[in-house]
């Protein structure tokens, strides 16, 4: 027991490290291409698509029945082992916009979210411009969800419905005119250089506000319950925001009342599962 204790505790400090050092990595990079106007995003663009390349990438490829076509889907490891991105070879959403539902509540707006949701161990669905992060339960097993997610998709895009119907983009990095100058370079560094890695591993990271020296950030997807996301805020986010901006004195994760809300249903249900199993252990031993 100590031993796999042991070993799973390597592995999240390795998963931890390696999203930060992707952050770090683009960081340093940029320093050689620095400029009046350090926010280059064709710079940072260029070394996104390097960094695109890393990581599991495993095709599945589909046939679907007669009259369709056949679709090509990859899966794609992320840093949070209970998050998959799942590759379908066309656009899910516009370029740059993403879509984030952490409960099936939330996905009213996407018939191709409540389908996912229905599968089987699926605990939350995240759109990127052309990726779909699934999230599983925990005790769930990725070899019985994914031919199922791989079937929804496929049949879905064969409909030719729509993925959403009411699509609308992040605001949240969108500059205002009561933005001070801060908070304008806050959000053109997590809009050009920051999210883009982020949502290389099928998630995203929102801003949500500035405060006393204090950036607070909500993150999603894959990154949203993922055992290594203090880490690459601290070490990768916090580091590059600092080193850029000055009044950046720190970082801090935030939930909104819904994620809360949710987290406490399925801790209670959890509990409620495990009590009633108890007895019926006891019984049999």
């Amino acid at each position: 027991m100590l031993q796999n204790t042991v070993k799973f505790g390597v592995h999240l400090r390795t998963v931890a490290t390696a999203s930060a050092a992707r952050l770090l990595g683009h960081w340093c990079d940029d320093l050689a291409y620095s400029t009046t106007r350090p926010y280059s995003a064709t710079t940072f663009r260029t070394h996104n698509r390097q960094t695109l390349l890393t990581g599991t990438v495993r095709p599945a490829v589909l046939h679907a029945a007669t009259g369709r076509r056949t679709m090509f889907i990859q899966t794609q490891d992320t840093p949070n082992p209970d998050s998959l991105k799942f590759l379908p070879g066309v656009s899910v959403l516009e370029k740059g916009q993403t879509m984030d539902f952490p409960n099936v509540s939330s996905a009213q707006c996407s018939p191709l979210a409540k389908l996912l949701f229905r599968v089987e161990g699926v605990r939350a669905v995240f759109f990127g411009g052309d990726f779909v992060t699934i999230s599983k339960q925990e005790d769930a097993e990725w070899r019985l969800i994914k031919p199922e997610v791989f079937a929804v998709i496929m049949d879905f895009f064969a409909s030719g419905l729509p993925v959403v119907t009411n699509a609308k983009p992040n605001p949240d990095t969108q500059v205002n005119d009561e933005d001070d100058e801060t908070v304008q370079m806050i959000k053109e560094l997590l809009d050009t250089r920051i999210r883009p890695t982020v949502q290389e591993d099928g998630g995203d990271i929102i801003f949500m506000g500035f405060d006393d020296g204090v950036v607070k950030l909500k993150m999603q997807g894959s990154c949203s319950s993922c055992p290594s996301s203090i880490v690459t805020l601290k070490n990768g986010v916090q580091n590059m925001l600092q080193f850029y901006i000055p009044e950046v004195v720190s970082v801090e994760q935030v939930t909104d009342e819904v994620d809360a809300i949710t987290e406490q249903e399925f801790s209670r249900l959890e509990k409620a599962i495990r009590q009633k199993d108890e007895p019926a252990a006891e019984k049999k031993t």
